[in-house]
């Protein structure tokens, strides 16, 4: 979320979010939820369609043989829906219904589901990590705009950009701990390699906030640059990298105290990280530059490659061999597939409208595998 251009019309909704949302009490759940597009609530007819629909889904995707270690998820932000995509054949074979503006994803702790938050609907939906199977739907859980697992598994925390709080949950079961309404639109967030504190970027504000897990209490909220959004720890746990989505690169911040110790440019609308996976490179895409830029953290901070992707380049993933970076296209209902090797798009996919989240489906997951998406976000450490 979050593009330089929209910045009026941005801080307008942020003061109109803000405002309604100071005139309700705190509360766990809403009182009445939009209408859901899940339907194994509801009643036996419902369930029986729903598995139909879930049947046939699984049917197409292995017809060609070891089709479903092949696939590749991508949400539809603006169409409530989510593809499935064949690496192979580079062509879109599923779409389904899921709730309403679906933005972001994680792998659960055991590494068997993958979870899809549906903001406007206030749930979570469960998906087999090795078939992409709906296996259940976890209600009141309010705005999961961005989401993520402490690496140690027992946090669950969600950043509502719509309403304006970030939450805290006991992942087992997911037991809300606390709620704490803070103001400038929370947008992704990361944790530390010791799951003792999640980060938080605060896109409206400019702002980085610091949670502890284990109290639920604010460290710290510091300014650091406009419209942050992005942001990752590496693995040595002594820096954050953090996108300004308002400004045209990153910045490197000191975890404990929110100190900027080092700016880097690479394009405008820096939006969001990726890891490479050898724990020094990260990509990163520009959305408003049109651009993915390879960043090597080892001593001062560089951009090693860039890669033209027009369109609002935003989340990424990589293909299980290590070739592949696959881009979400925003504005262009689109998605990149770049060869690593070369740095260079050698394809793209038409998806539904402003896809964000995308997920390979790997057959297997390594529990805890990965950065919190959206770029989540530390395929190095988790």
């Amino acid at each position: 979320m979050g593009c330089p251009q929209g910045r009026g019309r941005s801080a307008r909704l942020g003061e109109d979010r803000a405002t309604g949302r100071r005139g309700f009490v705190p509360q766990t759940t809403l009182a009445h939820a939009p209408k859901r597009c899940f339907k194994s609530e509801s009643g036996s007819v419902g369930t029986l369609m729903n598995r139909l629909s879930f049947a046939a889904l699984a049917l197409s995707l292995v017809a060609g043989g070891a089709a479903r270690a092949d696939s590749v998820l991508i949400l539809n932000s603006e169409e409530a829906s989510y593809s499935i995509l064949s690496r192979s054949t580079r062509t879109e074979i599923a779409r389904q219904p899921v709730g309403r503006e679906p933005h972001h994803l994680i792998v659960s702790p055991d590494g068997k589901e993958v979870l899809i938050g549906s903001t406007a609907t206030n749930e979570l939906l469960g998906l087999d990590i090795n078939t992409g199977e709906r296996k259940r739907v976890v209600k009141d859980v309010i705005d999961p705009y961005h989401l993520g697992f402490s690496p140690n598994g027992k946090w669950f925390v969600t950043a509502a950009y719509r309403l304006d709080h970030v939450d805290i949950y006991h992942a087992d079961g997911f037991r809300l701990a606390s709620r704490t309404f803070i103001d400038g639109l929370p947008s992704h967030l990361t944790f530390d390699t010791e799951s003792k504190t999640v980060f938080v970027t605060l896109q409206q504000s400019g702002r980085l906030a610091a949670f502890d897990l284990e109290t639920q209490a604010l460290k710290w909220n510091v300014p650091i640059g406009n419209a942050p959004a992005g942001v990752i720890m590496l693995p040595d746990n002594k820096r954050l990298l953090v996108a300004l989505t308002g400004e045209d690169g990153i910045v490197s911040v000191d975890p404990k105290d929110g100190t900027v110790t080092g700016r880097l440019q690479t394009g405008r609308g820096a939006h969001n990280f990726w890891p490479k996976g050898d724990g020094k490179h990260y990509f990163l895409s520009n959305r408003v530059e049109g651009t993915v830029s390879l960043i090597d953290t080892t001593g001062d901070m560089r951009v090693a490659g860039s890669i033209r992707i027009p369109g609002g380049p935003d989340c990424m993933d990589i293909t299980p061999d290590g070739k592949e970076l696959w881009v979400t296209q925003r504005f262009l209902r689109r998605v990149a597939i770049v060869d690593i090797e070369q740095l260079k798009v050698v394809a793209n996919i038409p998806v539904g409208k402003s896809p964000h989240g995308v997920f390979m489906l790997k057959g297997t997951a390594t529990p805890g595998a990965g950065p919190v998406r959206a770029a989540s976000t530390a395929a190095d450490r988790r």
